[in-house]
């Protein structure tokens, strides 16, 4: 049996959008560009041809790649957790740095939808794994390139 990975639901909803994308607008597109490219005649020599060939390349393994991650996934709906306040996958945790004293807000979510910038998390990321387990009022150890960083939970919630 394989090894089921968790996804939350708007992660597996953005992985379901983009095949959706990719089977209706991209893949016919590039049928198109293929066709216009033969209908130029030598094969051979024909740069929009072999990029348009390369592009169907591309889009076929993205299909295939987004469907197997869907199919893997273990969906889990942040909402739906009885994690009786505790840090797991999909929770929202408002933490504060013991040195600096800055707040910070992260999402532990799948590899795919992991995104520093929008506070999402991989829930394979050290500090992920740090926070896996504790609850609010708990400090997570995290190995930092400087050193230990600890971080004080302030909150944990299932959003």
């Amino acid at each position: 049996m394989s090894q089921k990975t968790p996804l939350t639901v708007v992660g597996a909803e953005k992985l379901r959008a983009e095949l959706q994308r990719l089977k209706t607008v991209e893949r016919p597109a590039v049928v198109a560009a293929i066709a216009e490219a033969r209908s130029h005649g030598d094969l051979s020599e024909n740069a929009e041809y072999d990029a348009a060939k390369e592009r169907q390349g591309f889009i076929e393994g993205r299909i295939k790649e987004v469907e197997g991650k869907l199919a893997h996934a273990q969906i889990i709906d942040p909402k739906a957790l009885d994690a009786d306040g505790r840090c797991v996958f999909g929770a929202t945790v408002d933490m504060e740095d013991q040195d600096s004293g800055e707040r910070i807000t992260y999402q532990i979510v799948g590899e795919d939808e992991a995104d520093i910038r929008q506070g999402k998390i991989s829930v394979s990321a050290p500090i992920a794994r740090a926070l896996i387990g504790k609850y609010a009022g708990d400090i997570a150890q995290v190995q930092a390139p400087g050193g230990i960083r600890e971080y004080e939970i302030l909150e944990v919630r299932y959003e």
